[in-house]
């Protein structure tokens, strides 16, 4: 492995001597590893059963997140493949110790939720996870959401046995009739796409640095409702987040339906322990 990474450092430009290869710990899908030369530090990714596609897609997902969005992400040095492996060479992130600033975090989530679109959507594929996600430009959000997020999920559990019965005719019934709940023509939002606690962290100085995106735009609240699925977001990140984009009193009503999906994604890579949790919400929305 350290030939690898050496081999896609000098390929970068970097042709300074290696001072240290460390494997870091965490990460489902990628292996990765610190590397420092003479030049400077780096954070590399690495994946050998993934398609270059797949670091293309997040280096797009970074940049957009980046030039539009306003916000901090990691600078991409590069993308290697070829080697037996693809992955990304990244800027090392010097990461603030007390991971607490979330107010500094819910203000650039609004301030990234302030770009917009004249559509839903993206312009290319993207990933979540490992699984890949069709996207296109849409006029109408609940159609983009539908086709694009809740059925193929839907028909992946199918697939897998994970979603049979009275369960799939009840979730699909809900596809089919999310006007009931979800607005057809919100403001598309320039949104992260994949906005758990683990998919950010602080630099040095307390600013928010956002990773592995995927990225679309859409409904703002579908973002919002993700950060309470999971925990690990304070008060003060909904409020200095409210304070610049209010959350209206339909937000309680539908927002189990945006968590629907990224529970049924992880229904899909977990498997049964996040059964109970896709029954709960398929329940409220048709009993």
């Amino acid at each position: 492995m350290e030939n690898v990474i050496r081999k896609a450092i000098k390929a970068m430009g970097d042709k300074e001597r290696i001072l240290n290869i460390k494997k870091l710990s965490g990460g489902d899908i990628n292996e990765a590893f610190y590397a420092e030369t003479e030049k400077k530090p780096y954070f590399l990714k690495l994946n050998r059963n993934v398609s270059a596609e797949f670091f293309q897609s997040e280096k797009d997902g970074l940049l957009e997140l980046q030039t539009k969005g306003g916000v901090y992400v990691p600078e991409v040095y590069g993308l290697f493949e070829g080697t037996g492996y693809n992955g990304l060479i990244l800027e090392w992130i010097e990461e603030r110790p007390e991971n607490n600033l979330q107010s500094l975090l819910g203000e650039a989530i609004a301030r990234l939720h302030g770009v917009t679109a004249e559509r839903f959507g993206y312009r290319s594929d993207t990933y979540i996870g490992e699984m890949k996600q069709e996207n296109g430009w849409w006029e109408n959000w609940v159609d983009y959401y539908r086709e694009k997020r809740l059925i193929p999920q839907l028909e992946q559990a199918a697939a897998k046995d994970l979603l049979l019965g009275k369960r799939r005719t009840r979730a699909e019934y809900i596809a089919a009739n999310l006007e009931k709940w979800i607005p057809a023509q919100p403001v598309p939002a320039l949104l992260h796409g994949d906005l758990w606690s683990g998919n950010w962290m602080s630099r040095f100085n307390g600013e928010p640095v956002f990773i592995d995106p995927s990225v679309f735009y859409g409904h703002n609240k579908m973002e919002i409702a993700f950060t309470e699925l999971f925990g690990g977001f304070s008060a003060e990140f909904y409020e200095a987040y409210s304070g610049c984009k209010p959350l209206d009193q339909e937000y309680d009503n539908r927002k189990e339906l945006y968590q629907l999906f990224y529970l049924l994604v992880h229904l899909n890579s977990f498997g049964e322990m996040y059964r109970w949790h896709v029954d709960k919400v398929i329940q409220k929305y048709t009993v």
